[in-house]
């Protein structure tokens, strides 16, 4: 058979979260050279089209948590497009979307199978539901024909684990899914002095910031027990995301008037912008996109010494590291940038430049292109 170049391609995310966080700078360049497909949880078709993206959206109902009717009806959903769009290639992202979206590829004979790996849900569960969601992560890798990790030290991990093989693995550039867009991550003395403003904090307050979902894997109650061993005034903890698992009581009573919550932003620039540190002590993590976008707003960065987490900190260049779950530990890292002025300074600065350097979404966008572009031609 004629071999041909690769020309028609779906990618595949579980929700418009995902998809408007993190792929719509690669989408805009991927349609200046294919015909592109988007498939995602989401109830607007015009979606990309709105946002002044010439591509097709096909909603497809993808339900984050284990649903076996529903998972099913998305399974059977995914191989009749498939098949009756005779695409060339299937990139998905994200586990439940790489599940379905690599079954459905296989099954309908899409020659290019592509999931990328952000993270392992199942490192921090134990018994069944761990075995049950690594099983999960090997089928991805065993039914797509080609993989990649956000981070090298989460691809390691991977083959030590046995989720896929060397031979289909790699990492776009230095890691991450998109990079950071350098024109919206920044310093900005106005957002700062802004929302700085509208949660009451002086100007000459010390802040740190967490963003993400409130969930207790993301260590945010290690957080605020360590922020409570170096609570003193003119000090600030703020927590900026959705309160998936009813934390908020809990953080409140371990750091009293001395925590801001905010459940949702649309601008979490500002939030980088108005803080002096930024801490993520979860304990899995594919890469850590906010670390780096943090970064870019000139934040050095306290996170958990864990695989993801310790290719977007340079341990003691751009920020400091801890043991997953010692409270002590990440106090004691709090409390040098508490009373190391210049080390926050110097580090913030270095993490700026490396991000300009190594994680910017040009320089991402162009690796995905140029990964691509290595593929093997569809037959």
């Amino acid at each position: 058979m004629e071999k041909r170049a690769l020309r028609r391609l779906a990618l595949v995310c579980a929700s418009e979260l995902t998809l408007k966080a993190f792929l719509l700078e690669h989408i805009r360049a991927l349609a200046r050279h294919y015909e592109v497909t988007v498939i995602a949880d989401s109830g607007d078709r015009n979606l990309l089209r709105k946002l002044g993206i010439p591509v097709e959206l096909m909603p497809v109902p993808i339900a984050r948590d284990i649903a076996p009717l529903r998972d099913l009806r998305a399974l059977a959903r995914l191989t009749s497009i498939f098949r009756s769009k005779d695409f060339d290639l299937v990139h998905s992202v994200t586990p439940k979307a790489g599940l379905l979206a690599m079954a459905a590829a296989f099954i309908a004979r899409v020659p290019l199978r592509l999931h990328t790996f952000t993270g392992q849900v199942w490192v921090t569960r134990g018994g069944f539901m761990r075995a049950l969601l690594k099983a999960a992560d090997q089928a991805i890798a065993a039914m797509a024909t080609h993989v990649l990790a956000d981070s090298r030290s989460q691809l390691d991990f991977m083959l030590q684990q046995g989720i896929t093989n060397a031979g289909k693995a790699g990492v776009l550039a230095q890691g991450s899914i998109a990079g950071v867009d350098l024109e919206r991550f920044k310093p900005d003395a106005a957002a700062r002095a802004r929302v700085r403003a509208g949660l009451g904090v002086d100007a000459d307050a010390l802040v740190f910031l967490y963003l993400g979902r409130l969930r207790r894997d993301k260590g945010v109650l290690d957080l605020c027990r360590a922020f409570a061993r170096v609570a003193r005034p003119k000090l600030l903890l703020l927590a900026v995301g959705p309160d998936e698992e009813g934390l908020g009581p809990q953080m409140r009573l371990d750091c009293t008037s001395q925590l801001r919550l905010v459940d949702y932003t649309a601008e979490p620039e500002a939030y980088f912008a108005a803080a002096d540190v930024f801490c993520l002590p979860s304990y899995r993590e594919g890469f850590g996109t906010v670390i780096i976008e943090a970064a870019a707003a000139g934040l050095p960065a306290i996170g958990s010494r864990i695989y993801g987490i310790t290719d977007a900190i340079v341990e003691n260049e751009t920020g400091l590291l801890f043991p997953a779950g010692d409270v002590d530990a990440l106090a004691a890292a709090m409390r040098r940038f508490i009373e190391e002025t210049g080390l926050r300074a110097c580090m913030g600065e270095s993490a700026r430049r490396r991000v300009g350097r190594d994680f910017s979404a040009a320089v991402l966008t162009e690796a995905l292109l140029d990964f691509y572009r290595s593929l093997p031609s569809p037959c």
